[in-house]
């Protein structure tokens, strides 16, 4: 596939996706249809089913690029004395930096609050958001076991990566309960990292 189709793909999804949070925010998830959903982004039905395999995966449009295709391209430039905590921390670094940088609806604050409240208050979201994650997981740490293989076996690196992952997630909830923004939910997310790879800091 060309990069300029590539490029018309991504646009639709992004399209679709965002028009699908607007409707839910505006009128809940579950009175939101997918015919709804087409007709705010001005697309066929036929057009979200070529990009969404349902109405709970327009929520997850750029997960799997952020989540796991980043830091696995990280992963692959391994330097030669790199530790393995090192190489997650910057795994891990390139994929928040990247999506602070351009990712989706960071420029309106009240979609992401929205985004962020229907994921914690939709149980079929929450379902879906726990399957993408479990996904990312396992192909991460699949990258990271071929990085080391002589240093790692795959109960080792789930491990390290379920570790990374579980950490960071657990506390971007904790700040986001806190009714911290943005930005403090990024910090905690790093934090969170840190602890993982390298444990509490010594006072």
């Amino acid at each position: 596939m060309d990069s300029r189709r590539e490029r018309k793909k991504q646009q639709t999804r992004r399209l679709i996706s965002e028009a699908a949070l607007k409707l839910f925010a505006e009128q809940g998830y579950e009175q939101t249809t997918v015919a709804q959903i087409a007709a705010a982004a001005d697309v066929a039905t036929k057009t979200f089913f070529n990009h969404f395999p349902s109405k709970e995966d327009v929520f997850f449009t750029d997960n799997i690029h952020y989540g796991s295709k980043i830091p696995i391209e990280v992963i692959a430039t391994r330097g030669p004395d790199e530790t393995i905590p090192d190489l997650l921390a910057r795994a891990y670094e390139a994929a928040i930096g990247t999506y602070l940088s351009d990712g989706p609806g960071l420029d309106d604050p009240d979609m992401v609050a929205a985004y962020m409240s229907l994921i914690r208050s939709v149980p079929a979201l929450q379902a879906k958001a726990l399957h993408k994650a479990h996904e990312v997981q396992r192909e991460v740490a699949t990258a990271l076991l071929a990085a080391y293989p002589d240093e790692l076996d795959p109960i080792s690196a789930a491990a390290l990566v379920g570790s990374v992952a579980g950490a960071a997630q657990a506390a971007s909830l904790a700040a986001l309960e806190r009714g911290e923004g943005q930005e403090k939910m990024w910090e905690a997310m790093r934090r969170a990292i840190d602890i993982a790879l390298h444990g509490l800091p010594k006072s």
